[in-house]
């Protein structure tokens, strides 16, 4: 199995303004560096000390997404280089991230993660919560975060209409959320859903992001 040919397959098959985040998660350095060789650079962990760890070892110019959920107290740690939150499913969380941005002096780029899944397991906002965070008067003082979309994952089923409409709501959601808070904020401009086995699904719903990793790196390990 060629990592490289699987990477060049599916983003040949993606429209051009869709992002491919490779999930490393599990996967070992050499793994990662076979994409990165390959010209790919952009890979997310849902773990924080693996995280830190492949930071730390590999190229300076990789873009790392944590795609994981993320306990509070663990945000110090990736707050220094993390390009991207994917799953902030909190407003406590929000204003941890941005007190760590602010120690860092960097402004950390995040998902509010949207519950659109008929499972309990998953975390996440209701639409209203998102809502609700968005309007309070605390939102304009977190100077350290920014705020670029949503992120969403679909039920685990093999009803594919029940992931498309779920995919469906996430879109109607973000384009909701975008009119009313960010109608002039370009850089609100991330729809974050699909994986290895509904992200076609989910671009054609409207997802930007998408976030594979089996189809890439094979099965987990």
């Amino acid at each position: 199995m060629s990592i490289a040919r699987n990477i060049e397959k599916i983003k040949s098959e993606l429209p051009s303004y869709v992002k491919l985040v490779a999930v490393s998660k599990t996967k070992p350095e050499e793994d990662i560096m076979q994409a990165y060789n390959a010209g790919h650079k952009i890979f997310g962990e849902n773990k924080v000390q693996d995280l830190v760890k492949k930071y730390e070892n590999l190229p300076k110019d990789t873009e790392w997404h944590f795609i994981g959920h993320l306990q509070s107290n663990k945000v110090k740690y990736i707050a220094p280089f993390v390009y991207l939150i994917h799953a902030v499913d909190s407003f406590k969380l929000l204003k941890i991230i941005n007190k760590e941005g602010k120690k860092n002096n960097r402004i950390i780029n995040c998902l509010l993660q949207m519950h659109i899944a008929k499972e309990d397991t998953k975390f996440g906002l209701s639409f209203e919560e998102i809502k609700d965070i968005l309007s309070s008067e605390e939102i304009s003082s977190l100077n350290y975060v920014n705020i670029s979309g949503l992120m969403g994952m679909a039920t685990n089923t093999k009803d594919l209409q029940q992931v498309r409409k779920e995919f469906a709501y996430l879109k109607s959601c973000f384009d909701d959320i975008k009119k009313d808070f960010f109608p002039d904020k370009d850089d609100f401009n991330v729809l974050s859903s699909g994986m290895s086995g509904d992200y076609k699904i989910a671009v054609e719903e409207g997802s930007n992001t998408v976030r594979i990793g089996s189809l890439i790196f094979g099965a987990r390990n």
